[in-house]
């Protein structure tokens, strides 16, 4: 039917079957990982970098979902702003991402890794000194 794995949610047999594909969980938790204060960006592979060039947004950009026989592991790879405290805004990920997909789908996860891959420094504008 598919060619790519899929997560069997449905409990009622008698009503059909419901599956949920990695790449849903991918957008839910990078939306999640976004609205958190303190994350500049997530980081994705080329091939994200060139479709977002042409004006796509990818929303699962910097988002590895892996689905085992125990469970859904998620790993996140973000930039954080300067300044902003890792461990804080780390749990703040996790807890977003984890309330995120409980609410749209229900999902326990197993676990959900956050990668710190880089700092944004603030680039400061001296506005005064045109004036």
């Amino acid at each position: 039917m598919s060619d790519y794995p899929v997560l069997n949610v449905s409990e009622d047999v008698n009503l059909g079957k419901v599956e949920i594909a990695p790449v849903v969980i991918e957008v839910i938790a990078g939306i999640a990982t976004n609205e958190v204060d303190g994350v500049s960006s997530t980081r994705g592979n080329f091939a994200s970098g060139v479709v977002e060039r042409f004006g796509k947004k990818s929303h699962g950009k910097g988002i590895k979902v892996e689905l085992t026989d125990t469970g859904v592991k998620i790993d996140v790879f973000v930039v954080l702003d300067y300044g902003k405290t890792i461990p804080t805004v780390a749990k703040k990920i996790q807890e977003n991402i984890r309330q995120a997909l409980k609410n749209m789908t229900a999902l326990e996860i197993e676990e959900i890794n956050v990668h710190v891959v880089g700092v944004q420094m603030e680039l400061k504008e001296d506005t005064n000194e045109e004036a």
